[in-house]
């Protein structure tokens, strides 16, 4: 295939996305990309050329967002109820419906329990759990548990299809600490897909440690679970995932916040503690506050950092997670609030209201974790080398292949993992690197103690062109794992990888 018919899927994606095609509103027939003349390949290419094309590679000048008018009340997913038939916890369903994003259009969605996202479900540490998965989709899917140490057949990968009609019961004892996690499609080929049209959930672990530190933890009120994700709508106000598609990652420049368009968020003045989730297919968020005061990170992915981190921005990439306290009490309610990304969007204003809030708190010490001596001077055993963009992308020069075992480890052994992301002539570009099935640590980034904000418990990492990170990695439980870029549209182009934990 020569380079123009390979650019040519990029070049449609970054005009539809500069509002320079109306390719959403076209035929089957119309986007079919061999019937593109060479004038116009010429000229999308030229279009391509320079800041354009490398800026959405390198995903430094990707289309910015709509702010947000903030005039509609964020969206609270709901507490999941359990159920006692049979011993199950929770029924969870993927279902496809109808979801009105935008007044009076019903917009054509995917949802868990519903038709848009899905539901909170929580665990608690210590407990056997079981899970109900259904697929009433008309299309394969899977339920994969983001960020869970769980075995691997209970794990949701690319095996565990679910074939539309069936259903699956797992069964696993919570064994990790307090952490928000989530969960959402992984099926080869088609989770990019699956996860834009809306299939997305969250999944909370409390333990001991957790209910006593006296945090915000009023769920909906100052206890607030926030999924990010920007999406591209049809001229029809829909989700027309394969005219908005680019295989290095779809970007749009509308933010839904747990579904919800033009969000805003009413508070007390008391410390909430906002659950950041990055739930996008690509693109990367820098969350600060429009006044520049500063916030408090208390949680990576995995659980409590040991101590509060003050930041004044904090950066994630697809799949990452961290909990923020703001302290809506100490700010001034009479200026504008919002939670603005780095370019300045607001993503999400704040509504201050007259009333004081519950008393909470902020403890000095949270957690135990901790990077022994042992770990930080084991040598490597796996290098796993992430490169290229588009439909060309790697891990040490391969593409996914389901009948092949990359990596081996053994069950309950702590090994050292460089992640090296290898530039190409334009530069390359971020890719976030997960690892389900375990929560690890990071020992450096190119030779350097990570930043304090990162020393804790992680299962998604986003890795700069030409940086070296080492992470240590242990599996608790036996069975075949991925690890992939968490970039969707890399990921269904064959960016990932297995492990056989023996």
């Amino acid at each position: 295939m020569g380079i123009k018919m390979k650019l040519t899927a990029l070049a449609i994606s970054i005009l539809v996305i500069s509002g320079c095609s109306n390719a959403n509103s076209q035929s089957e027939e119309e986007m079919d990309h061999s019937k593109i003349s060479d004038e116009e390949m010429d000229h999308s290419m030229m279009d391509m050329d320079g800041d354009m094309m490398e800026g959405h590679m390198s995903h430094d000048e990707v289309v910015s967002l709509n702010d947000s008018t903030g005039e509609n009340e964020l969206k609270i997913p709901s507490m999941l109820e359990r159920d006692d038939e049979e011993g199950v916890v929770y029924t969870v369903r993927a279902q496809k419906g109808k979801t009105e994003i935008f007044d009076g259009i019903e917009t054509t969605t995917y949802g868990y329990n519903g038709s848009f996202l899905g539901p909170m479900l929580r665990l608690e540490k210590g407990e056997t759990v079981k899970i109900r998965t259904i697929n009433e989709l008309d299309e394969n899917t899977t339920f994969h548990w983001h960020g869970l140490d769980v075995p691997a057949d209970a794990d949701g990968g690319p095996h565990d299809v679910i074939k539309p009609g069936e259903e699956k019961i797992i069964e696993f004892e919570v064994s990790q600490e307090a952490a928000t996690l989530w969960f959402h499609p992984h099926p080869e080929g088609i989770t990019a897909e699956q996860v834009y049209n809306g299939l997305a959930g969250l999944l909370y672990i409390e333990d001991d440690n957790s209910k006593s530190l006296g945090l915000p933890s009023d769920y909906g009120k100052n206890d607030i679970p926030l999924i990010f994700q920007d999406k591209l709508f049809d001229d029809e106000k829909q989700l027309n995932f394969i005219a908005a598609m680019n295989d290095d990652g779809t970007i749009g420049d509308t933010l839904l916040v747990n579904g919800t368009l033009n969000p805003k968020l009413t508070v007390d003045k008391e410390k909430v503690r906002l659950r950041l989730l990055n739930g996008s297919n690509a693109r990367n968020f820098t969350f600060k506050l429009n006044t520049g005061d500063s916030f408090v990170q208390i949680a990576t992915d995995g659980g409590f950092l040991n101590e509060p981190v003050v930041l004044k921005e904090v950066t994630l990439a697809p799949s990452e997670r961290a909990e923020i306290i703001v302290d809506f009490s100490q700010m001034n309610s009479e200026n504008d609030l919002a939670l603005v990304n780095e370019d300045g969007s607001i993503l999400l204003p704040f509504e201050v209201s007259n009333q004081s809030g519950a008393v909470s708190t902020i403890p000095g010490e949270m957690n135990d974790f901790s990077l022994t001596e042992e770990e930080m001077e084991l040598p490597v055993t796996k290098k796993v080398e992430l490169f290229g963009m588009m439909d060309q992308v790697t891990i040490n020069g391969k593409k996914f292949d389901s009948e092949r075992i990359d990596f081996t480890q053994q069950q309950g052994v702590t090994e050292v993992w460089e992640i090296y992301n290898k530039p190409d002539e334009m530069g390359g570009m971020i890719h976030p690197f997960h690892i389900h099935g375990t929560q690890f640590k990071i020992i450096s980034r190119n030779g350097e103690a990570p930043p304090e904000n990162e020393r804790g418990w992680k299962d998604s990492i986003s890795i700069e062109p030409d940086e070296r990170v080492k992470i240590a990695v242990k599996f608790n439980n036996k069975g075949v794992y991925m690890f992939h870029c968490h970039i969707l549209e890399h990921e269904d182009n064959g960016m990932m990888g297995q492990v056989k934990v023996e």
